[in-house]
């Protein structure tokens, strides 16, 4: 199917998500909207289902008070009642402030003060003991509705108890989510995100319905999901990325899986069997280096048929790519190795999948390059919190591996001083919230939004994205060092590594800071007799050392003189979120690990 760049589609958007939402439940009513897991079951739920809940508890919300663009935070993981509370907030008028489960106390109180939550969805115990520890810091808060936790029958309510507040409300307003959801404007707050900084206090990224609603048609009208596809949702949903799949499910009426547990998201796949889903990039580097891994382990004939297979799907994937013909030859023994090997890996993800759509942090063009041998393409996208999370993205029919695509349509994309990546369109914030000269600085007079990326654009309109400005740094030799590009290669050769961490501003030569994955050590351990060992023992062993070793060496073959690292150490623990060391979404929090590590990495030059 070809590509569509009509743009005429931003003049005739739902004017908002509560309508949107309350016309796909008139549109589908009987049609599969969510499936999320019970005990060792998955539940289903029809459109119908779910507009009938959601409708109870937005009408519960208007019952506690809530007026338009009031603040709901919730503060919970990626699950069913995630999404219907969001939509409830949306037929309410109020707005979602998302706060990720891993969120300290203090930084869970400061985000739901800075925006005057009203009302609080709380996951469980753990989320409300926050809340009460940090009572007396939320004036503005109300009331809190927990999905699991204890309720008090005062302060804090079940989900049912919600529902039934709804339920009277609705017997005396029987048209009121309907009155309401018309009553909201297009430039009406919808969501507060805040961002996970590096540095200092989060910020809320204050984000409209307009923003949502275009972001979900503009996938809408690119054909390339509908009604028949099934999505698998893992992401975060405090996250932006899995709130813009929340926006494209709305406008496209597909499915969608949910089970924000990131552990169970392969098993998961092989039960669900989506046809696509969106990732971060290290959930494909997970399973690249596992799948690696576990052949290396077969070894024998197994390991040479398998690598065999992608050295004839890279070259035949690479002549389609050029737009050149494969000789018989090539397509015969890609056929052969297709039924062999290449169907086990899609078998692995559900065997279903038509794409995977990549975001939220750079995705190494080695990997996606295997990944399409294999017959499961990757569509990288870009974009950020602050424009609503999708700016640009590759299509099925025009995928440029290396590239993050075009922008969407009806919004643009340009590269401005600095090669910094700039864009402006439906899909950009109002503001941060409270702070009006940070805004000033992010947003030009004319609509302009800064991303902080630099970038380049193809004669086509191709974007791609080089690093973060504020992460390049340039050596006492005055050479600049793009360290993601850098440690993008590692990933690609080292099939055991979990991150790589690059550093060398202002010094003399280049550095770096490794952990392994714990999974992949796991089963490497056991070949190399140190089962029964802990991670620290195994990553610290002499046989660990000179394994990643053989991969820096094999990396500096690969780069320029200036960019080799010298010198090396592997962590004795892997990045977690809940060591503040990556955000929710999986990207490295640089700045917390150069300073966690700053007399290691300050040793290297002594």
């Amino acid at each position: 199917m070809p590509v569509n760049h009509d743009t005429t589609f931003v003049d005739n958007l739902p004017q908002n998500v509560a309508v949107q939402f309350l016309d796909r439940v008139a549109s589908s009513p009987g049609s599969e909207a969510f499936r999320y897991p019970r005990g060792d079951d998955w539940e289903s739920v029809t459109w119908e289902q779910a507009g009938t809940l959601v409708r109870r508890l937005a009408a519960g919300l208007l019952s506690l008070g809530i007026e338009p663009e009031q603040r709901v935070g919730i503060a919970s993981g990626t699950r069913y009642e995630w999404i219907l509370a969001d939509l409830a907030v949306m037929c309410a008028a109020g707005a979602t402030t998302t706060v990720y489960p891993t969120t300290n106390a203090e930084d869970t109180a400061y985000i739901l003060g800075d925006s005057e939550c009203r009302v609080v969805f709380a996951e469980d115990d753990e989320q409300l003991a926050k809340l009460r520890e940090h009572k007396s810091e939320l004036p503005h808060l109300a009331k809190v509705v927990t999905f699991d936790g204890a309720a008090d029958g005062d302060w804090v309510i079940t989900m049912d108890t919600l529902a039934e507040l709804g339920d009277a409300h609705l017997a005396e307003h029987p048209d009121v989510i309907e009155t309401t959801a018309k009553s909201i404007a297009p430039t009406q707050l919808a969501t507060l995100i805040y961002t996970s900084g590096t540095t200092g206090r989060p910020k809320g990224v204050r984000l409209k319905h307009e923003s949502w609603v275009y972001e979900g048609s503009a996938i809408k009208v690119q054909h390339i999901l509908d009604e028949s596809d099934l999505q698998f949702l893992w992401l975060p949903m405090s996250h932006s990325f899995g709130k813009v799949l929340l926006s494209a499910q709305l406008a496209c009426g597909f499915a969608s899986a949910i089970d924000g547990r990131v552990e169970k998201i392969v098993e998961n796949c092989g039960i669900v069997k989506p046809t696509f889903m969106g990732a971060a990039p290290r959930i494909f580097e997970k399973a690249y280096g596992r799948i690696q891994t576990m052949q290396a382990a077969e070894g024998g004939a197994k390991e040479k048929i398998f690598h065999k297979a992608f050295e004839v799907g890279l070259k035949a994937d690479r002549l389609k790519r050029e737009g050149k013909s494969v000789p018989l030859a090539l397509r015969l023994q890609h056929g052969l190795f297709d039924k062999l090997v290449f169907s086990k890996v899609r078998e692995r993800f559900g065997g279903r999948v038509r794409f995977f759509i990549s975001g939220s942090a750079a995705l190494n063009q080695e990997i996606a390059e295997w990944f399409n041998a294999a017959g499961i393409v990757i569509l990288e996208g870009y974009g950020m919190t602050e424009n609503s999370a999708g700016a640009t993205v590759n299509h099925p029919e025009e995928n440029r591996i290396g590239t993050v695509g075009r922008a969407l349509p009806g919004s643009e994309v340009k590269i401005g001083e600095g090669d910094e990546v700039l864009l402006r369109g439906p899909h950009v914030m109002d503001g941060y919230h409270n702070l009006p000269e940070e805004t000033a600085k992010t947003l030009t007079d004319d609509g302009w939004l800064r991303t902080g990326d630099k970038g380049s654009l193809d004669a086509d309109g191709f974007l791609t994205i080089t690093g973060r400005i504020k992460d390049l740094f340039k050596t006492s030799g005055g050479k600049y060092i793009a360290p993601s590009a850098i440690e993008s290669k590692f990933k690609a050769i080292c099939p055991y590594v979990s991150q790589f961490m690059v550093f060398g501003n202002d010094r003399n030569f280049v550095v770096a800071l490794v952990t392994l994955d714990p999974d992949a050590m796991e089963g490497w351990a056991a070949e190399n007799g140190l089962a029964g060992k802990s991670y620290s023992e195994i990553v610290r062993s002499e046989r660990a050392h000179e394994m990643v070793n053989g991969y820096v060496e094999e990396l500096n073959g690969r780069l320029n003189r200036w960019e080799t690292i010298k010198k090396w150490e592997i962590l004795d623990h892997d990045l977690t979120i809940e060591s503040g060391e990556l955000t929710p979404s999986m990207k490295v929090k640089r700045n917390v690990v150069e300073d966690n590590n700053k007399e290691r990495i300050a040793s290297f030059y002594s």
